[in-house]
């Protein structure tokens, strides 16, 4: 019993300092609890990487992003505006095409069969009624791959 206790108040321990040497909490990372409204939300922001080095490699188009003070969910009309913390999804255009797809998964954009060469790819961040809230563009070149 008493080796039990040492080991329990040992874990307890490794994890505080765990807590305390990363230097943020759950809510600095993850953002507020969906379980709780927020006054005067902060504006939403957009954070969009290169593609994943690896898969543009094989022609393949991997782009990771995520969203600050914005939960990405599949939920969409003028009553979600009230929504707190604020909820959206994404626009996506390829190439100035004149038209785009949306995604309310909050996972990374697979972009396959794009012809070798080069690309541009437009995020939106959208509210639930599509206004555009924020974007960023995505500039990149698919190489020739080797057919195998």
């Amino acid at each position: 019993m008493h080796s039990t206790l040492m080991w329990v108040a040992a874990m307890g321990a490794y994890s505080l300092l765990a807590t305390v040497a990363s230097g943020q909490s759950a809510k600095e990372v993850r953002g507020a609890s969906a379980l709780n409204a927020i006054e005067n939300e902060a504006a939403a922001k957009l954070i969009v990487d290169a593609p994943i080095a690896e898969s543009l490699a094989m022609g393949h188009v991997f782009i990771q992003y995520r969203t600050e003070n914005l939960r990405v969910v599949p939920v969409f009309g003028k009553g979600a505006l009230d929504v707190s913390p604020r909820i959206g999804h994404i626009h996506i255009t390829v190439d100035d095409l004149p038209w785009h797809f949306v995604d309310a998964s909050g996972e990374t954009i697979i972009l396959v069969g794009l012809e070798p060469g080069a690309h541009r790819v437009l995020i939106e961040l959208a509210d639930p009624t599509h206004k555009v809230i924020t974007s960023q563009v995505v500039k990149f070149v698919v190489p020739v791959v080797a057919k195998k």
